[in-house]
């Protein structure tokens, strides 16, 4: 070893270190190169899973078995184009607009709903289904007797809970035209207001008479209170959401659709609905609930404010609770006698019926309330040439989109404090 020259010390030296001959210096035997000696920071850099892939992931999960057979049309409609109806500004000088629109082929649904139950009326007031009835009795009576029949028992409940101020133009089916944007008239107001026009159905459900006292308890970011307010018969209407920029958003739409001396009849308030018993408890004739929910179409287009994002999984959870409570809310706020429409812009059972039986069962069990579930039925008849329903809903009444008419979801269920 006396004999070893400066490089054979230096060999030495590496092999007591544990490093092998011609190592870099300070690399270690046995050991890989330098950037594999520190754990891979697997948080920081394994790619994102997608919100809106998340969403149809848990969607293809749940819906398949709620809607069978539906569900591949449903989720071939859900991430493309929505469709959208016109709703006309009654407060606008905009006598025009119907024309311009029916030039380009559409129509406006809600009148062709309204005309179609007046001729139900008209057939039955002739005697049509009652002779039909009687050729067809017993088992020999036809389906189409029996539907003829239903249609003319219904129509006029319907006659009489539509508002005939209220008026939104749609394209056919499968007619994927768009509207050109809203026009102001001389006084800066614009022409119409593009909507989801399923969105209506819970305004045209809550049955608004005259000089009814409305509560819209969450009601940014403001279709449906613009839609009440077309109506022209409130007898007063308060406008609540808790969110503070939602709100601005809801003071916009009013300030571009509504005339001052109407906005001063609309009482704009960021409560916490689900207090609002402790506001205003028992005041209101009529009480629309479109909670927050998991606004299925938004999850499944948009990666921006998508409740599917991991951060607020927590938060989607507790959905179902917060729909309760702002139900229950609603009830409580509702004179005896008063109505409710509790609605939501998703296709979840947990979301839509569990919630409406839930609220049932605590209005009677905590406060005493009994509740009458209205039957809303009519609506899938008259509004059947527009929107596609599901037909097996517990309780209440779905829109489902579907590539052809690609409106909604849209849940809405009617409610009576009795």
């Amino acid at each position: 070893m006396a004999a070893l020259g400066g490089r054979g010390r230096a060999a030495a030296a590496l092999l007591r270190r544990g490093a092998a001959p011609g190592a870099a210096p300070g690399a270690i035997l046995g050991a890989g190169p330098r950037r594999h000696r520190h754990k891979e920071k697997w948080a920081a850099t394994a790619p994102r899973i997608a919100s809106t892939r998340l969403a149809l992931h848990h969607f293809d999960t749940s819906y398949s078995l709620h809607l069978g057979a539906l569900w591949p049309s449903v989720r071939a409609g859900l991430p493309c184009e929505q469709k959208y109806g016109a709703l006309l500004n009654n407060f606008a000088a905009a006598d025009h607009v119907p024309q311009e629109l029916e030039l380009l082929n559409a129509t406006d649904f809600i009148s062709e709903a309204s005309q179609k139950a007046q001729q139900w009326q008209r057939v039955g007031a002739a005697g049509e289904v009652a002779r039909g009835c009687q050729e067809g009795s017993g088992e020999g009576r036809t389906v189409m007797q029996a539907e003829i029949m239903t249609q003319a028992e219904t129509s006029p409940l319907f006659s009489a809970s539509i508002s005939s101020k209220i008026k939104c133009y749609t394209f056919p089916r499968g007619d994927i035209t768009r509207f050109r944007p809203a026009r102001p008239d001389a006084l800066g107001l614009l022409d119409y207001y593009l909507m989801d026009a399923a969105s209506l159905l819970p305004v045209l459900a809550l049955n608004v008479q005259p000089d009814d006292f409305v509560l819209d308890l969450c009601a940014a970011p403001g279709g449906k209170t613009l839609a009440l307010l077309q109506t022209g018969i409130c007898g007063h209407l308060a406008a609540n959401d808790v969110s503070i920029s939602r709100t601005k958003r809801l003071y916009q739409i009013l300030h571009s659709y509504v005339p001052k001396e109407v906005r001063d009849t609309v009482s704009v308030t960021s409560y916490d609905g689900r207090d609002w018993d402790q506001v205003k408890g028992g005041t209101f004739h009529k009480v629309l609930v479109d909670v927050p929910c998991t606004t299925d179409r938004h999850s499944a287009m948009e990666e921006d404010s998508n409740i599917f994002h991991k951060r607020r999984t927590k938060e989607r959870q507790m959905l179902p609770m917060l729909q309760l409570q702002l139900l229950m809310a609603g009830i409580l706020a509702a004179k005896p006698g008063g109505e409710v429409v509790y609605s939501t812009c998703s296709l979840s059972p947990l979301q839509n019926e569990c919630v409406v039986e839930r609220a049932l069962d605590i209005a009677e069990a905590q406060f005493n309330i009994s509740i009458h579930v209205e039957d809303l039925s009519h609506f899938r008849m008259l509004f059947q040439d527009t929107f596609s329903f599901f037909s097996d809903c517990r309780l209440g009444e779905l829109v489902l989109p579907h590539l052809t008419a690609n409106f909604g979801p849209m849940y809405f269920c009617k409610l009576r404090r009795m």
